[in-house]
């Protein structure tokens, strides 16, 4: 089973939906286990067992005739409930439990729409044995962080419930599987408890409305129109969230909560007869109440020709679709489906990349545009072409999708294009399979959750990978062709514009659009270039000249001759896995405070390719590699960043280095960029989460403009020379830093390094001013700073954080003020939303910083109506006024401390946290004492130590407070 990323039908055009556990999932086409041979001809549509057939506790793979993953124990009970186990020891003494339902919004009534929604927050406000508000308590004395490790999602066929356990010793396993278990079958519903968390329901659905999602919930009702899913988006109606009784939410639990619905999923370091006991003991007696939930009827697909719909919605950017709609076989996975889903993919990725380049042109017909089908939701299969259009060019970016779908059923595929895509995704299956060992627990849950609702086989990357090259061994153009031409029949096109405001001449106008395009004949696609590689030398190899061990961190540093120092840390976290980071430069510190930073348009640096060749040609010549590269901006330091395989760090490397000493400065990559930024403010000041993340941290550094976000001026008066103006110079002349942490030894780093950054001229590298690391704060004041937005009237937000200091300024506190946070955390949800019901999901949190002198603050954050806006604020003062007068108990402490802790254990076993931790450490050594001593100085935290940095950093005359209010009021 090789599934593509999950990613939202709209986001693929631009539209980016918020992940939300009530948001509809409109998914990419999965590409899933791959077995079989090539043929000679295209094949059939398949003929097998769908996923309707299965009975209650089979699994899809005893009907198939693919052999799943033989490190998974598969299993069923009596009762029908199924489970899936795997001893997985990455990270070590670690696990990941999941229980899936197969119900979500789809299976409610007309009057419970939101319930299967509201019913996955009952399940954390009480049950038999478990009272109100301990659930989440009992877990984060076992060291789970609510929303972190401790989670639920609903879609509109699927219910998951998700514990990543810090450990896997008998009293946390045993506490987690009484809490799934109690959560399967014995939730109280309590009238009372329903009540209080109706508000926090409402404040969720409040949250994630926004222009993008209402345009999602609009595109799947006119995709599938006349059907059930639009009228069943999880998050439900608001009438029904206020006023449904609590025994119709129990209708549907007893309904569809049953054992022969649900699966078990148990990944990590754990034995497997122990577990399987385990779960047989704590499962084997639950049974269904009352009678059977039965299966919705979704509703056929509608006959329909060539149809129109815009949608217009200010503050969404303008897209365009092309869809055609046809019913699903509903097939579950066979060697046969995989070889047809296989081609098609291929297909897919053909006219991707083809759509990618018309992006990258010197006048481009849109900003990005992709090409997929998938099922949703078992009602409709839609093969659709999207694209982000440029602001009043929907013709342009429609006419290039009419002809680009037309370009290829008519000539369909060419045998290099489908070699070059052939080799791309082996080269990432190799990699899977290279890292098959060290395979996460938690992904590896997600991968078995992932195949229950499509019939799929779980697989391992090694099977995935012989069964792909069984199938592409003979491949031909002319086969993948006619599966991807297969692949738009049906009914339509259905062309879809949302738009931020009316087209003029509405539907008839785009239909004339559209008949004129296709007039217009199409040529067959052009053969690419022979193109070489250029940046395979840097000069004389570079020459060591010291080396120091970090024995405690298991790191070594490195200092070449021509200045350039390089941290290597060897790790056996994630085999096939390196990281690759170079600091450049100074970074913030290198911008000046008083003109607008450029650095909003950074992606533009690296899609603006090298100077010998473009990012196209990249792409191109070193397909097959596993590379990629990023340009980012730190407080103390430009980076370039990348991930790669060991056999790969040579080409990661060379790719890294040439982008910090030839950089393309490709005008027509800029140009994307600043087209996409010129609607940005329209999009952002919709919402209330908009509005803030736009001008917090501008304000929080008191206009200092490297943190200012670019007002619609400043982006229309940009150009690539000040992009360049701000980085070329640092990139070409600073200091350098690489950090390689990963599946490497010290002597290849060294050697790869040496033959790269270690050959380059040596540098100057200038010192940033010392008034650079003086930032300013907002003065505090009680009168809070008001910010509107445009959305809706019912929504509001608040901002209030407390200046606090650096993290060298005095590490041991620092460390008490992070307890602190958490604390507050504790308090917040207890107080906002456990008892109050007035918003979803309060947080807080404590930021210091590592260059910036005296500069840190704790914060919270919430979400609320308008009207409560007054009463939230006094809630938190009183908050923060009994931190300061009393102290915390010993209960509370250690359930703010434990998950802490443990998220750092969890993080200290990935290569990510490492690159992150040494990175300018030798610049820095307090760097690496502050990674040595966390956990140290993290336990050590008492409750006098929170109540005295209570008392220091929240004192009630010391707050700074951003409203965010609807306009008008």
């Amino acid at each position: 089973m090789i599934r593509a990323s999950r990613l939202t039908l709209l986001a693929a055009v631009g539209l980016s939906l918020a992940a939300c556990s009530a948001l509809p999932k409109l998914s990419l086409p999965s590409l899933p286990s791959l077995a079989g041979a090539g043929s000679n001809s295209a094949p059939a549509v398949p003929a097998g067992p769908t996923r309707a057939s299965l009975k209650p506790g089979q699994w899809a793979h005893e009907v198939s005739d693919i052999a799943p993953d033989p490190r998974v124990r598969f299993g069923v009970l009596p009762s029908g409930m199924r489970y899936a186990l795997m001893k997985n020891a990455t990270p070590p003494q670690q696990a990941a439990l999941r229980l899936w339902f197969d119900t979500g919004s789809l299976m409610e009534a007309d009057d419970q729409q939101g319930l299967a929604h509201f019913l996955e927050h009952m399940a954390f406000n009480g049950s038999k044995n478990v009272p109100e508000g301990e659930m989440i308590k009992i877990l984060e004395r076992h060291g789970l962080a609510f929303g972190a490790d401790t989670n639920a999602s609903t879609g509109l066929d699927q219910t998951i419930y998700q514990l990543d356990l810090p450990k896997t010793d008998s009293a946390t396993v045993d506490s987690s599987l009484m809490l799934l278990r109690e959560t399967a079958g014995e939730l109280t519903i309590a009238p009372e408890a329903v009540d209080r968390e109706r508000g926090v329901v409402l404040s969720e659905e409040r949250t994630r409305d926004s222009p993008g999602y209402r345009v999602a919930i609009k595109s799947m009702d006119f995709q599938m129109e006349g059907q059930l899913p639009p009228k069943r988006i999880p998050i439900g109606k608001t009438e029904v969230l206020k006023t449904a009784p609590a025994q119709r939410i129990r209708d549907y639990y007893e309904a569809y909560y049953r054992p022969e619905r649900a699966v078990l999923v148990a990944v990590g370091d754990f034995d497997l007869d122990a577990m399987e006991a385990k779960i047989k003991a704590r499962f084997g007696d639950w049974t269904a109440k009352g009678p059977a939930g039965k299966r919705p009827d979704l509703g056929k697909v509608a006959k329909r020709g060539q149809t129109v719909r815009l949608i217009v919605e200010p503050g969404a950017p303008l897209a365009v679709q092309l869809s055609w709609a046809s019913t699903p076989d509903g097939l579950i996975e066979t060697k046969a489906v995989d070889v047809r889903d296989t081609l098609r993919n291929l297909g897919f990725a053909v006219l991707n990349r083809r759509m990618q380049a018309l992006s990258r042109a010197a006048d481009p017909p849109f900003i990005a545009g992709g090409a997929f089908a998938s099922d949703q939701y078992g009602a409709v299969r839609m093969t659709t072409l999207g694209a982000t259009a440029q602001p009043g060019r929907w013709r342009e970016a429609l006419a290039a999708l009419e002809q680009e779908q037309r370009r290829v059923l008519q000539f369909g595929v060419r045998q290099d294009e489908l070699d070059r895509e052939i080799a791309s995704l082996r080269a990432s299956l190799v990699a899977a399979a290279s890292g098959e060992a060290t395979q996460r627990s938690t992904a590896l849950a997600a991968g078995i959750v992932g195949s229950l609702t499509d019939g799929e086989t779980v697989t391992s990357p090694s099977q995935n990978l012989t069964a792909f090259d069984e199938i592409v061994k003979g491949l031909t153009a002319d086969q993948v062709s006619a599966v991807l031409k297969a692949a738009f029949t049906g009914q339509g096109p259905l062309i879809l514009i949302p738009t931020p405001s009316a087209i003029e001449g509405g539907e008839a106008t785009v239909l004339a659009a559209y008949a004129d395009s296709g007039k217009v004949a199409v040529q067959a696609p052009a053969g690419p270039g022979v193109t070489a590689w250029p940046y395979a030398s840097f000069g004389s190899i570079g020459k060591v000249v010291e080396q120091k061990d970090i024995s405690d961190l298991d790191a070594v540093f490195v200092r070449f001759e021509n200045g350039v120092r390089l941290t290597v840390k060897p790790t056996k976290f994630r085999d096939d896995q390196v990281l690759i980071k170079a600091r450049i430069a100074n970074g913030l510190l290198d911008l000046p405070t008083t003109s607008q930073s450029p650095l909003w348009s950074g992606s533009a640096f690296i899609e603006g390719g090298l100077k010998q060749i473009s990012a196209q040609d990249m792409e191109r010549v070193l397909n097959g590699k596993i590379w990629n590269a990023g340009l980012g901006i730190e407080d103390d330091a430009f980076t370039l960043s990348g991930r790669t395989r060991p056999e790969d760090v040579a080409t990661e490397l060379q790719v890294l280095a040439a982008f910090a000493q030839e950089p393309g400065w490709r005008p027509e990559a800029f140009t994307r960029v600043k087209t996409y930024y010129g609607t940005i403010h329209d999009q952002l000041e919709t919402t209330t989460g908009g509005v803030i993340g736009r001008e917090l941290s501008g304000l929080l550094h008191k206009g200092d403009k490297r943190w200012t976000f670019p007002t619609r001026a400043d982006i229309a008066s940009a150009s690539l020379d000040t992009l360049k103006a701000a980085v070329a110079g640092p990139l070409s002349s600073g200091q350098i830093e690489v950090v390689v942490v990963g599946d490497i030894t010290v002597e290849k780093a060294i050697a790869a390094v040496a033959e790269t950054f270690g050959a380059l001229p040596a540098r100057s590298g200038l010192t940033a001013p010392a008034t650079a690391r003086e930032v300013p704060f907002p003065d505090t004041s009680t009168t809070p700073v008001v910010l509107t937005h445009k959305g809706r009237a019912d929504q509001a937000q608040l901002f209030m954080a407390w200046r606090t200091d650096d993290l060298f300024s005095d590490l041991q506190r620092s460390r008490d003020t992070s307890v602190l946070a958490q604390v507050m955390q504790l308090r917040l949800t207890d107080e906002l939303r456990e008892k109050q019901g007035a918003t979803y999901s309060p947080s807080a949190g404590a930021t210091h910083s590592v260059v910036f002198n005296d500069w840190g603050y704790l914060s919270v954050s919430v979400e609320v109506p308008p009207e409560k806006l007054d009463g939230v604020m006094a809630s938190i003062r009183q908050i923060a006024a009994d931190l300061r007068d009393k102290p915390v108990t010993e209960d509370e402490l250690d359930r703010a401390k434990k998950p802490r802790i443990d998220q750092i254990e969890k993080s200290r076993v990935t290569n990510e946290y490492w690159l992150g931790n040494l990175s300018g450490a030798q610049a820095d050594p307090r760097i690496l004492d502050a990674t040595r001593s966390v956990i140290a100085g993290l336990e050590r935290v008492k409750a006098a130590d929170v109540q005295r940095a209570a008392r220091t950093f929240l004192g009630a005359d010391r707050s700074w407070t951003v409203l965010v209010k609807p306009e008008g009021k």
